[in-house]
Protein backbone atom coordinates (compact mmCIF):
# COMPACT_ATOMS: atom_id res chain seq x y z
CA UNK A 1 0.00 0.00 0.00
CA UNK A 2 1.20 3.32 -0.60
CA UNK A 3 -0.11 5.80 1.31
CA UNK A 4 0.01 9.71 -0.55
CA UNK A 5 -2.12 11.64 1.52
CA UNK A 6 0.86 13.78 2.72
CA UNK A 7 0.81 14.87 5.52
CA UNK A 8 -2.52 13.33 6.90
CA UNK A 9 -3.92 16.45 7.22
CA UNK A 10 -6.69 18.17 10.35
CA UNK A 11 -6.81 22.00 10.56
CA UNK A 12 -5.24 22.75 13.39
CA UNK A 13 -7.65 25.23 15.82
CA UNK A 14 -6.46 26.35 19.31
CA UNK A 15 -8.53 24.70 21.92
CA UNK A 16 -9.26 28.27 23.64
CA UNK A 17 -11.08 29.41 19.77
CA UNK A 18 -14.17 27.86 21.28
CA UNK A 19 -13.83 30.87 24.05
CA UNK A 20 -14.10 33.91 21.42
CA UNK A 21 -17.51 35.34 21.98
CA UNK A 22 -20.04 33.54 19.48
CA UNK A 23 -20.34 36.94 17.59
CA UNK A 24 -16.72 36.49 15.98
CA UNK A 25 -17.05 34.48 12.88
CA UNK A 26 -14.23 32.29 12.60
CA UNK A 27 -12.79 29.84 9.70
CA UNK A 28 -9.84 27.53 8.67
CA UNK A 29 -7.61 28.81 6.51
CA UNK A 30 -8.57 25.41 4.77
CA UNK A 31 -12.07 26.42 4.56
CA UNK A 32 -11.17 30.00 3.03
CA UNK A 33 -12.19 30.94 -0.51
CA UNK A 34 -12.88 34.50 -1.24
CA UNK A 35 -13.28 37.82 1.04
CA UNK A 36 -17.13 37.06 1.46
CA UNK A 37 -16.82 34.70 4.11
CA UNK A 38 -15.77 37.20 6.60
CA UNK A 39 -18.03 39.80 8.68
CA UNK A 40 -17.75 43.21 7.89
CA UNK A 41 -15.44 44.68 10.47
CA UNK A 42 -11.87 44.18 11.61
CA UNK A 43 -10.27 40.85 10.59
CA UNK A 44 -7.42 38.80 12.50
CA UNK A 45 -5.70 36.25 10.65
CA UNK A 46 -3.57 34.16 13.02
CA UNK A 47 0.01 32.71 11.02
CA UNK A 48 2.31 34.92 9.27
CA UNK A 49 3.19 32.02 6.94
CA UNK A 50 2.05 31.65 3.40
CA UNK A 51 -1.60 31.05 3.29
CA UNK A 52 -1.83 34.11 6.51
CA UNK A 53 0.44 36.47 4.15
CA UNK A 54 -2.24 35.85 0.94
CA UNK A 55 -5.11 35.84 3.12
CA UNK A 56 -4.35 38.71 4.77
CA UNK A 57 -3.07 40.79 1.85
CA UNK A 58 -6.24 39.81 0.13
CA UNK A 59 -8.92 41.16 2.77
CA UNK A 60 -6.67 43.92 3.38
CA UNK A 61 -8.71 45.65 0.63
CA UNK A 62 -11.90 45.55 2.39
CA UNK A 63 -10.98 45.49 5.71
CA UNK A 64 -8.80 46.47 8.76
CA UNK A 65 -6.45 43.62 8.92
CA UNK A 66 -4.29 42.36 11.92
CA UNK A 67 -1.53 39.70 10.72
CA UNK A 68 -0.67 37.29 13.96
CA UNK A 69 2.52 35.54 14.13
CA UNK A 70 6.15 35.22 13.58
CA UNK A 71 7.26 35.67 10.35
CA UNK A 72 10.57 32.84 9.23
CA UNK A 73 12.20 34.77 6.65
CA UNK A 74 10.79 35.80 2.84
CA UNK A 75 12.14 34.80 -0.65
CA UNK A 76 14.24 37.90 -1.40
CA UNK A 77 12.87 38.37 -4.59
CA UNK A 78 9.80 38.11 -7.14
CA UNK A 79 9.21 34.56 -7.59
CA UNK A 80 6.82 35.83 -10.33
CA UNK A 81 9.28 38.03 -12.16
CA UNK A 82 11.21 36.71 -15.37
CA UNK A 83 14.39 37.11 -13.39
CA UNK A 84 12.64 34.40 -10.92
CA UNK A 85 13.25 31.75 -13.26
CA UNK A 86 17.01 31.38 -13.35
CA UNK A 87 17.26 31.81 -9.74
CA UNK A 88 14.03 29.12 -9.60
CA UNK A 89 16.21 26.55 -11.50
CA UNK A 90 18.94 26.47 -9.14
CA UNK A 91 16.51 26.45 -5.74
CA UNK A 92 15.09 23.67 -7.49
CA UNK A 93 18.47 21.91 -7.77
CA UNK A 94 19.19 23.17 -3.97
CA UNK A 95 15.96 21.36 -2.65
CA UNK A 96 15.80 18.03 -4.45
CA UNK A 97 19.98 17.48 -4.39
CA UNK A 98 21.43 19.02 -1.62
CA UNK A 99 18.84 20.20 1.03
CA UNK A 100 18.77 16.08 1.19
CA UNK A 101 19.03 13.31 4.14
CA UNK A 102 22.31 12.84 2.51
CA UNK A 103 23.99 15.62 3.64
CA UNK A 104 24.69 17.21 7.26
CA UNK A 105 22.82 20.36 6.37
CA UNK A 106 19.54 18.56 5.34
CA UNK A 107 19.49 16.58 7.78
CA UNK A 108 19.62 19.63 10.18
CA UNK A 109 17.29 21.24 8.04
CA UNK A 110 14.15 18.43 8.23
CA UNK A 111 13.09 18.91 11.56
CA UNK A 112 13.03 22.57 11.09
CA UNK A 113 11.03 22.40 7.95
CA UNK A 114 8.58 20.11 9.41
CA UNK A 115 7.62 21.99 12.66
CA UNK A 116 7.65 25.79 11.92
CA UNK A 117 5.79 27.42 8.79
CA UNK A 118 8.01 28.51 5.70
CA UNK A 119 8.98 31.86 4.83
CA UNK A 120 6.84 34.11 2.53
CA UNK A 121 7.13 33.49 -0.94
CA UNK A 122 4.85 35.94 -3.26
CA UNK A 123 3.58 37.97 -0.66
CA UNK A 124 6.37 40.35 1.41
CA UNK A 125 6.89 41.79 4.18
CA UNK A 126 6.75 45.32 2.04
CA UNK A 127 3.06 44.56 0.49
CA UNK A 128 1.96 44.21 3.48
CA UNK A 129 2.51 47.08 4.85
CA UNK A 130 1.65 48.95 1.90
CA UNK A 131 -1.58 47.41 1.73
CA UNK A 132 -2.33 48.80 5.55
CA UNK A 133 -1.85 45.42 7.31
CA UNK A 134 -0.68 45.02 10.84
CA UNK A 135 1.65 42.91 11.56
CA UNK A 136 1.51 41.84 15.13
CA UNK A 137 4.54 39.25 15.87
CA UNK A 138 3.24 38.22 18.98
CA UNK A 139 1.40 35.28 19.10
CA UNK A 140 -2.66 34.54 19.67
CA UNK A 141 -2.19 33.12 23.47
CA UNK A 142 -5.58 33.14 24.62
CA UNK A 143 -8.95 34.63 24.83
CA UNK A 144 -10.39 37.22 27.93
CA UNK A 145 -13.99 38.70 27.50
CA UNK A 146 -14.37 37.20 24.57
CA UNK A 147 -11.88 38.61 22.48
CA UNK A 148 -8.59 37.35 21.03
CA UNK A 149 -5.56 38.03 23.26
CA UNK A 150 -2.13 38.65 21.96
CA UNK A 151 0.78 37.17 24.34
CA UNK A 152 1.40 41.01 25.33
CA UNK A 153 -2.12 41.42 26.73
CA UNK A 154 -3.47 43.32 23.72
CA UNK A 155 -6.70 42.44 22.91
CA UNK A 156 -8.50 42.71 19.86
CA UNK A 157 -11.51 44.09 18.70
CA UNK A 158 -12.66 41.70 15.53
CA UNK A 159 -15.29 40.48 13.87
CA UNK A 160 -13.63 37.85 11.90
CA UNK A 161 -10.49 35.42 12.71
CA UNK A 162 -8.85 33.19 9.91
CA UNK A 163 -7.30 30.31 11.62
CA UNK A 164 -3.71 29.99 9.43
CA UNK A 165 -2.54 27.58 11.94
CA UNK A 166 -1.49 24.44 9.78
CA UNK A 167 -2.30 21.32 10.36
CA UNK A 168 -1.81 18.00 12.02
CA UNK A 169 -1.11 14.88 11.78
CA UNK A 170 -3.53 12.02 11.83
CA UNK A 171 -2.05 8.35 11.65
CA UNK A 172 -4.62 6.75 13.78
CA UNK A 173 -6.18 4.95 10.39
CA UNK A 174 -3.18 3.26 9.98
CA UNK A 175 -3.64 -0.13 11.88
CA UNK A 176 0.25 -0.77 12.05
CA UNK A 177 2.77 1.56 14.38
CA UNK A 178 4.35 3.66 11.96
CA UNK A 179 5.43 6.89 13.84
CA UNK A 180 8.62 7.36 14.66
CA UNK A 181 9.77 10.39 17.91
CA UNK A 182 8.77 12.95 16.02
CA UNK A 183 5.16 11.99 15.02
CA UNK A 184 5.90 10.99 11.25
CA UNK A 185 6.12 8.23 9.90
CA UNK A 186 9.91 6.30 9.81
CA UNK A 187 10.70 5.53 6.54
CA UNK A 188 13.58 5.34 4.38
CA UNK A 189 13.05 6.77 0.81
CA UNK A 190 9.11 6.27 0.92
CA UNK A 191 9.80 2.57 2.20
CA UNK A 192 8.09 1.80 5.99
CA UNK A 193 10.00 -0.96 8.28
CA UNK A 194 6.77 -2.46 7.97
CA UNK A 195 7.02 -4.96 4.21
CA UNK A 196 4.68 -3.60 1.76
CA UNK A 197 3.45 0.22 3.46
CA UNK A 198 5.13 2.93 1.49
CA UNK A 199 4.99 7.02 1.60
CA UNK A 200 5.14 9.37 -0.77
CA UNK A 201 4.55 13.23 -0.48
CA UNK A 202 5.59 13.84 3.20
CA UNK A 203 7.29 16.87 4.30
CA UNK A 204 10.92 16.22 3.74
CA UNK A 205 10.25 12.87 2.88
CA UNK A 206 13.75 12.98 1.07
CA UNK A 207 14.41 15.99 0.51
CA UNK A 208 13.12 19.46 0.96
CA UNK A 209 11.19 18.79 -2.68
CA UNK A 210 9.74 16.01 -1.40
CA UNK A 211 6.30 18.18 -0.81
CA UNK A 212 6.98 19.96 -4.00
CA UNK A 213 5.52 19.03 -7.14
CA UNK A 214 8.50 19.42 -8.89
CA UNK A 215 10.33 16.81 -6.29
CA UNK A 216 7.71 14.13 -5.53
CA UNK A 217 7.89 12.44 -8.38
CA UNK A 218 11.18 11.57 -7.86
CA UNK A 219 10.08 9.83 -4.74
CA UNK A 220 7.05 8.28 -6.42
CA UNK A 221 9.50 6.52 -8.72
CA UNK A 222 12.18 5.32 -6.66
CA UNK A 223 8.96 3.49 -4.21
CA UNK A 224 7.84 2.28 -7.42
CA UNK A 225 11.21 0.91 -8.09
CA UNK A 226 10.88 -0.62 -4.88
CA UNK A 227 8.08 -1.80 -5.15
CA UNK A 228 8.82 -3.70 -8.81
CA UNK A 229 11.63 -5.24 -7.12
CA UNK A 230 9.67 -7.34 -4.51
CA UNK A 231 7.85 -8.24 -6.79
CA UNK A 232 10.28 -9.65 -9.04
CA UNK A 233 12.02 -11.17 -6.00
CA UNK A 234 8.25 -12.60 -5.14
CA UNK A 235 8.06 -14.16 -8.41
Amino acid sequence: MVVASGTFQEPIVPPFAGQLDPRIAQLHSADYRNPSQVADGPVLVVGASHSGADIALELAREHQVVLSGKVHGEVPFDIEGRPARVVLRGLFFLANHVLTMRTPLGRRMRPEVRAHGGPLLRVKRADLRAAGVEHAEMRVAGVRDGRPQLEDGRLLDVATVVWCTGFGKDLGWIDIPVAGDDGWPEQDRGASATPGLYFVGLPFLHAFGSMLIGGVGRDAARVAEHIAGRAVGVS
